[in-house]
Protein backbone atom coordinates (compact mmCIF):
# COMPACT_ATOMS: atom_id res chain seq x y z
CA UNK A 1 0.00 0.00 0.00
CA UNK A 2 3.10 2.64 1.14
CA UNK A 3 5.03 1.87 -1.65
CA UNK A 4 5.92 5.76 -2.86
CA UNK A 5 7.99 8.13 0.01
CA UNK A 6 5.21 10.40 -0.84
CA UNK A 7 2.93 7.67 0.31
CA UNK A 8 4.94 7.44 3.77
CA UNK A 9 5.45 10.80 4.10
CA UNK A 10 1.58 11.96 4.46
CA UNK A 11 0.41 9.65 6.25
CA UNK A 12 3.37 11.08 8.71
CA UNK A 13 1.52 14.47 7.89
CA UNK A 14 -1.53 13.22 8.55
CA UNK A 15 -1.43 11.99 11.90
CA UNK A 16 0.07 14.88 13.06
CA UNK A 17 -2.60 16.91 11.65
CA UNK A 18 -4.98 15.09 13.32
CA UNK A 19 -2.99 15.42 16.63
CA UNK A 20 -2.87 18.92 16.04
CA UNK A 21 -6.22 19.50 15.63
CA UNK A 22 -7.21 17.02 18.47
CA UNK A 23 -4.89 19.89 20.62
CA UNK A 24 -6.81 23.01 18.69
CA UNK A 25 -10.11 21.62 19.25
CA UNK A 26 -9.24 21.62 22.89
CA UNK A 27 -8.23 25.32 23.29
CA UNK A 28 -10.09 27.65 25.78
CA UNK A 29 -12.82 29.65 24.28
CA UNK A 30 -13.05 33.16 25.21
CA UNK A 31 -16.68 34.57 25.13
CA UNK A 32 -15.11 37.99 24.40
CA UNK A 33 -13.53 37.70 21.34
CA UNK A 34 -14.63 38.18 17.89
CA UNK A 35 -12.72 35.56 16.31
CA UNK A 36 -11.82 33.07 18.85
CA UNK A 37 -8.12 32.26 19.69
CA UNK A 38 -8.50 28.46 17.94
CA UNK A 39 -9.29 29.72 14.54
CA UNK A 40 -5.95 30.15 13.07
CA UNK A 41 -4.76 26.47 14.60
CA UNK A 42 -7.44 24.97 13.42
CA UNK A 43 -7.69 26.50 10.34
CA UNK A 44 -4.20 25.13 9.75
CA UNK A 45 -4.71 21.77 10.82
CA UNK A 46 -7.14 21.43 8.33
CA UNK A 47 -4.65 22.37 5.52
CA UNK A 48 -2.52 20.13 6.93
CA UNK A 49 -4.70 17.93 6.49
CA UNK A 50 -5.50 18.74 2.84
CA UNK A 51 -2.25 18.90 1.92
CA UNK A 52 -1.08 15.55 3.36
CA UNK A 53 -4.42 14.11 1.27
CA UNK A 54 -3.17 15.46 -1.96
CA UNK A 55 0.22 14.13 -1.54
CA UNK A 56 -0.69 10.82 -1.08
CA UNK A 57 -2.76 10.92 -3.74
CA UNK A 58 0.04 12.17 -5.94
CA UNK A 59 1.26 9.60 -8.98
CA UNK A 60 4.87 10.74 -9.41
CA UNK A 61 7.51 7.62 -9.70
CA UNK A 62 10.53 9.19 -7.75
CA UNK A 63 13.43 8.86 -9.83
CA UNK A 64 17.22 8.38 -8.84
CA UNK A 65 17.77 11.62 -8.73
CA UNK A 66 14.99 12.95 -6.80
CA UNK A 67 16.04 9.90 -4.46
CA UNK A 68 19.78 12.18 -4.49
CA UNK A 69 18.04 15.39 -3.87
CA UNK A 70 16.59 14.24 -0.53
CA UNK A 71 20.01 13.58 1.04
CA UNK A 72 21.12 16.24 3.32
CA UNK A 73 24.64 17.11 3.55
CA UNK A 74 26.66 17.55 7.01
CA UNK A 75 26.89 21.14 6.25
CA UNK A 76 23.09 21.35 5.69
CA UNK A 77 22.35 19.29 9.03
CA UNK A 78 24.27 21.89 11.57
CA UNK A 79 22.19 24.77 9.79
CA UNK A 80 19.25 23.16 10.26
CA UNK A 81 20.07 22.47 13.34
CA UNK A 82 21.75 26.27 14.42
CA UNK A 83 18.18 27.66 13.44
CA UNK A 84 15.92 25.14 15.50
CA UNK A 85 18.53 26.17 18.41
CA UNK A 86 17.39 29.66 17.23
CA UNK A 87 13.82 28.66 17.51
CA UNK A 88 14.19 27.38 20.75
CA UNK A 89 16.03 30.57 22.36
CA UNK A 90 12.59 32.29 20.47
CA UNK A 91 10.44 30.84 22.70
CA UNK A 92 12.66 30.64 25.79
CA UNK A 93 12.38 34.10 25.52
CA UNK A 94 9.80 35.39 23.96
CA UNK A 95 7.21 36.10 27.17
CA UNK A 96 10.17 37.34 28.55
CA UNK A 97 10.61 40.55 26.30
CA UNK A 98 8.01 40.29 24.38
CA UNK A 99 6.66 39.51 20.70
CA UNK A 100 7.77 42.66 19.10
CA UNK A 101 11.27 42.86 20.52
CA UNK A 102 12.31 38.75 20.32
CA UNK A 103 10.50 38.80 16.81
CA UNK A 104 12.34 41.09 15.17
CA UNK A 105 15.90 40.22 16.74
CA UNK A 106 14.38 36.14 15.81
CA UNK A 107 14.24 37.69 12.44
CA UNK A 108 16.74 39.71 11.56
CA UNK A 109 19.46 37.12 13.28
CA UNK A 110 18.16 34.42 11.22
CA UNK A 111 18.38 35.95 7.97
CA UNK A 112 21.62 37.12 8.95
CA UNK A 113 22.70 33.90 10.17
CA UNK A 114 21.73 32.33 6.91
CA UNK A 115 23.94 34.90 4.57
CA UNK A 116 21.21 37.95 3.84
CA UNK A 117 24.15 40.94 3.55
CA UNK A 118 21.43 43.83 3.53
CA UNK A 119 21.73 45.06 6.84
CA UNK A 120 19.61 47.58 6.58
CA UNK A 121 16.55 45.89 4.66
CA UNK A 122 16.76 43.21 7.36
CA UNK A 123 16.31 45.41 9.89
CA UNK A 124 13.03 47.07 8.60
CA UNK A 125 11.58 44.32 7.30
CA UNK A 126 12.11 42.41 10.69
CA UNK A 127 10.67 45.64 12.41
CA UNK A 128 8.05 46.28 9.70
CA UNK A 129 6.67 42.63 10.33
CA UNK A 130 6.76 41.74 13.51
CA UNK A 131 4.90 45.53 14.13
CA UNK A 132 2.71 44.19 11.65
CA UNK A 133 1.48 40.77 13.16
CA UNK A 134 1.22 42.14 16.31
CA UNK A 135 -1.13 44.33 15.10
CA UNK A 136 -2.89 42.11 13.70
CA UNK A 137 -3.67 39.82 16.51
CA UNK A 138 -3.58 42.64 19.35
CA UNK A 139 -5.65 44.88 17.40
CA UNK A 140 -7.86 43.43 14.94
CA UNK A 141 -8.24 39.48 16.51
CA UNK A 142 -7.69 40.64 19.55
CA UNK A 143 -5.34 38.07 20.75
CA UNK A 144 -2.89 39.76 23.02
CA UNK A 145 0.71 38.46 22.13
CA UNK A 146 3.06 39.23 24.96
CA UNK A 147 4.20 42.67 25.40
CA UNK A 148 6.87 41.79 27.40
CA UNK A 149 9.50 44.97 28.53
CA UNK A 150 7.55 47.27 25.94
CA UNK A 151 4.51 48.20 27.42
CA UNK A 152 1.88 48.66 24.55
Amino acid sequence: MLKRINQKIALILAVIAGIYLFLSYNLPKYPNAIIDADVVPIGLGYLLLFLAILLFLDKTVESEAEKQKRKISKKNLLVLGAVFGFILIYISFLEILGFLLMTSIFIFGCSLFLGYKKHITNGIVSIVFSFAIYALFNYLLRINLPSGIIPF
